[in-house]
């Protein structure tokens, strides 16, 4: 079940990671991100496609890593205390949106380039097994 193992990789990453805030999804509905399962502070509920660092990833299925999310244009501040982010698109075999993965650190440059890779990975396995 798509729902269930976002709920249970939301969780296995919030344990697992040092320095991070928030770990969750985002699933793409009505031409927008609606907020899917998570482990952290309440978040965003709706995030319209190019808005902020989700909408972005989202709307070029490209991963953004962004060391400090207070110099990203149009971010937006679910968590006033989340500092750096990375999210990467989920995306089905055949290039469909089904949503991202997003995850935030309280202080900056935790993420790198280096852990798009990895990230991406998850994203694809979540999206292989989407049954969309």
């Amino acid at each position: 079940d798509q729902i269930a193992n976002m709920a249970n990789l939301s969780a296995l990453l919030m344990m697992s990671l040092e320095n991070i805030n928030w770990a969750g999804f985002y699933l793409y509905k009505e031409d927008q991100l609606i907020l899917g399962p998570f482990q952290g502070k309440p978040a965003c509920i709706r995030i319209p496609l190019g808005s902020g660092v989700c909408g972005t990833a989202a709307a070029t299925k490209r991963a953004q890593c962004v060391k400090d999310v207070h110099q990203f244009p149009g971010h937006i501040a679910c968590d006033s205390a989340s500092r750096s982010e990375i999210v990467v698109p989920i995306l089905t075999a055949d290039n469909r949106l089904i949503g991202v993965l997003d995850i935030d650190a309280p202080i900056p440059d935790r993420f790198e380039e280096t852990d798009i890779p990895f990230f991406t990975k998850l994203a694809e396995l979540i999206g292989r097994h989407s049954g969309k």
